[in-house]
Order: C-alpha cells, then sequence, then structure tokens
C-alpha cells in the first residue's frame, strides 16, 4: 500500500511541475465543472416537472419497474443528458489535454490555443461523447435489469471500458483521427506497451481520494464540533462552505493533473520523451498485468 502511495504521489508531483508552467489553464476544468452543473440542472428540471422524475424514483423504491413508455422514455432522457454531459467533459479534457501535450513538446500553451485544439476536433469529440453516452446506458440497463448480477457486470464492464479508452483523447488530441479509430487505437496502443489483460495500477487517483477522504472526515467533523458548540446554523454554514470550497478546489486540480497525466502516459507508449521530473519508470508502472 505504502508503495502504490508513494508512486502515486511522485506522479502527482511531477504532473504539477507541467501543470505549474501553465497555471492559467486551470480555469478549464473550472469552467467544464459550472458547465456540467448547468447542464445537469437543465436536464432535472424538465423531468421534476414533468413527473418523470418522481416516476422514477417511486418506481425504484418499490421495486417495480415503470410502465413502457416511462421506461423508453426514461432511457432516451439519460442518453440525452450522458451525450450533453460527455460532450462538455471531453470537450474540455481535450483543451486541457491538448495544451499539456504542447507543453510537452516544447510550445507555450495559452487558454485560447487549448480552446482552440478542441475546437477543431469538436466533430469527434462529439462522436466520442456519442459511443460513451451510448456504452453509459447499455452498462447502465444492464445494471439496472438484472439485479446483483447486473451491478457487477456493469462495474466490471465499466471498469475495462475506462481502461482500454484510457489513451482516446491524447490520440484525437496527436492522430486527429475519428472517434471509433481513437478507441481502437487506444486499446492497441496500451497492450502493445503494457502487455494483454492490463489493470490500472495507482495513478494520481489515490492521493486525490485520500484528499477527499481527509477533506469531508476534517470539514464534517469541524462543522459537527461548531453546531454543537454554537448550536447556529448560520455559524455552523462557515466551515461547511470552507469543506465545499476545499472539495471543489481539489475536483478541479484533480481533473487538470489527470488530463497531464494522460498526455505524459501517451507519450511514453508512442516512445516519446516524458516531460521533466517525471521518471519513465512511474509511467511504465500506471497499468500491470492481471493477475491470474
Amino acid at each position: 500500500m505504502f508503495e502504490r502511495f508513494s508512486r502515486s504521489w511522485a506522479l502527482v508531483k511531477a504532473s504539477a511541475a507541467v501543470l505549474n508552467q501553465d497555471r492559467e489553464l486551470l480555469v478549464l476544468p473550472v469552467v467544464s465543472g459550472v458547465c456540467t452543473i448547468l447542464v445537469t440542472a437543465a436536464f432535472l428540471y424538465p423531468a421534476y416537472v414533468t413527473g418523470m422524475l418522481e416516476a422514477a424514483i417511486e418506481a425504484a423504491d418499490s421495486g417495480q419497474d415503470a410502465d413502457d413508455a416511462m421506461t423508453v422514455l426514461g432511457y432516451v432522457w439519460m442518453f440525452a443528458f450522458y451525450l450533453v454531459q460527455y460532450f462538455v467533459v471531453i470537450f474540455f479534457n481535450t483543451a486541457l489535454v491538448g495544451a499539456a501535450m504542447q507543453r510537452m513538446d516544447g510550445g507555450n500553451p495559452t487558454l485560447g490555443s487549448a480552446i482552440g485544439i478542441a475546437s477543431s476536433r469538436v466533430g469527434t469529440i462529439f462522436g466520442y461523447a456519442l459511443i460513451s453516452a451510448t456504452v453509459g446506458v447499455i452498462l447502465r440497463y444492464i445494471g439496472e435489469r438484472f439485479g446483483t448480477i447486473g451491478r457487477i457486470v456493469e462495474s466490471m464492464l465499466g471498469f475495462g471500458w475506462s481502461i482500454s479508452t484510457f489513451l482516446v483523447v491524447p490520440i484525437i488530441v496527436a492522430r486527429g483521427v475519428g472517434p471509433v479509430d481513437a478507441v481502437k487505437q487506444s486499446a492497441s496502443l496500451l497492450r502493445r506497451s503494457f502487455g494483454e489483460n492490463i489493470i490500472g495500477n495507482a495513478g494520481i487517483g489515490l492521493v486525490f481520494a485520500l484528499l477527499f477522504m481527509a477533506a469531508f472526515l476534517i470539514g464534517g467533523g469541524v462543522s459537527l464540533a461548531v453546531f454543537d458548540a454554537t448550536d447556529s446554523l448560520l455559524v455552523t454554514a462557515v466551515p461547511i462552505a470552507a469543506t465545499v470550497v476545499v472539495i471543489a478546489g481539489l475536483i478541479v486540480f484533480a481533473a487538470a493533473l489527470g488530463s497531464v497525466y494522460s498526455a505524459a502516459v501517451y507519450r511514453y507508449a508512442e516512445g516519446l520523451a516524458p516531460p521533466p521530473r517525471m521518471d519513465p519508470a512511474l509511467l511504465a508502472s500506471s497499468f500491470r498485468a492481471k493477475k491470474a
């Protein structure tokens, strides 16, 4: 466990060193987060007004399926929601990855150049969002329709999909291929570089998972202590708000470093020089063979 944390911490520091040269790019995950919140609100409100959301909740609580028309409508709504959300997330992720790759190639990226990279590939981004939304709805259908076994299958297939598509965005940026080819080339490049039947190793996610947990526990503990001492919701709102700000900041930072990390792994897989302070051995340990 300690070895995995040390590897994860080293990757965080190396990725942060690259990002530190272009800190203005942190605006991108902030804008992405705001857009995803707005998209969620835009989809939830009509679902609430029409009663579709309430019907879905009641069906889930009762353990029964909604009527056929409602089920079809629900999945159509889910697909549209996934499609728009994936498009927003992938667009800004493409901008970040493009900027990171530009920096690693010796360039000097700006917000304008990052957005320009994503804008020039908007058709491919939409196609990949379409594929991702389709996969997401299919996995959700499996999880909802087949009980515990379905949820296990959903989890396993979802994990495999996330591994095989890890390099899709860097490939879209670097090679300019279509979405289907990008998915195929991502899986192929990972197999070629890391072997067959691979699973993810400790990337930057381990550090941030621990930081999220610490922020939640400390913030929650302080908030409860303040409320217990003051019996005032207004005063307690201060540590709660501070906790929310810290967690939001961690989300933004994790998203930015994740883009840098994926760009660095792509360079390693392609046999290119890694960015400064990023040990090739660290990148080589990004994935490992699954135990039989």
